[in-house]
Parts: C-alpha cells; sequence; structure tokens
C-alpha cells in the first residue's frame, strides 16, 4: 500500500470502496423472486442507477442472463450481481437489504453516498 505525507507524518492512502453488501433477508428474497417468476439460476441481478426521480437518480433492479463488457461482477450470498462502473461509483458501499415491516415491504438501500432521499426511499442525490 502506498503512503501519503501529510504535515502529521505518513499516513496509508485511502483505498476507493467498490462493495456492495447484500444481507440475507435481501438476498433470500431474490432467490424467492428468481424461483417464483422462473428466471433460470445462471441469471445475474443487476444493481444499477439511472438519472430521475424526486432526488435526482433513481435506483434499479433487474435480472440478466449475462454481465455486459465492463460490468464488475461481484458474487454476494450465491447471487452473482452485475454493476455497471457509472453505477458502481454511485453504489459503492451500499448495503442492500429487504424488510418485511409495518411500513412496507420492499428493497431497502442504505447508500453512503446518498447526500438527500425522498421520502419513498427510491431516488436519492448526492
Amino acid at each position: 500500500m502506498s503512503e501519503v505525507l501529510t504535515a502529521q507524518g505518513p499516513q496509508p492512502e485511502a483505498q476507493p470502496v467498490n462493495e456492495i453488501v447484500l444481507t440475507e433477508k435481501a438476498a433470500s428474497e431474490i432467490k424467492n423472486i428468481k424461483a417464483s417468476n422462473n428466471i433460470p439460476e445462471s441469471h445475474g441481478l443487476r444493481l444499477g442507477v439511472k438519472g430521475g426521480g424526486c432526488s435526482g437518480l433513481t435506483y434499479v433492479l433487474a435480472f440478466d442472463e449475462n454481465p455486459k463488457e465492463k460490468d464488475q461482477v461481484f458474487e454476494l450470498q450465491g447471487i452473482k450481481v452485475f454493476v455497471d462502473p457509472k453505477s458502481l461509483f454511485y453504489l459503492s458501499g451500499t448495503v442492500l437489504d429487504f424488510t418485511d415491516g409495518l411500513n412496507g415491504r420492499g428493497f431497502v438501500f442504505n447508500n453512503p453516498q446518498a447526500a438527500k432521499t425522498c421520502g419513498c426511499g427510491n431516488s436519492f442525490g448526492v
């Protein structure tokens, strides 16, 4: 690891966080969705962002047969996850969870990159 020299002496250089975390609950729900919709096991989960929503960017979840050429591929909780480079920039460090509580049922993105989110939790801004 390289070091950056500062007034306080050598400091470790910050490493980019390209990790995405999938909770057990989210993984279980994804597997249930695949099974109930006859989506082949070999298909991966596409995780991404696109412009739109009340806060500027909105989350995208879909199933794809294969990753695209520049996708980052993760193996999370036994699920292949495909993320394009632009989306990875905005999703770095995100924890994808699933909730089935009093406030509703659905996937929850706990994204440290989000400076603001909308009330429904489906869009965010940086």
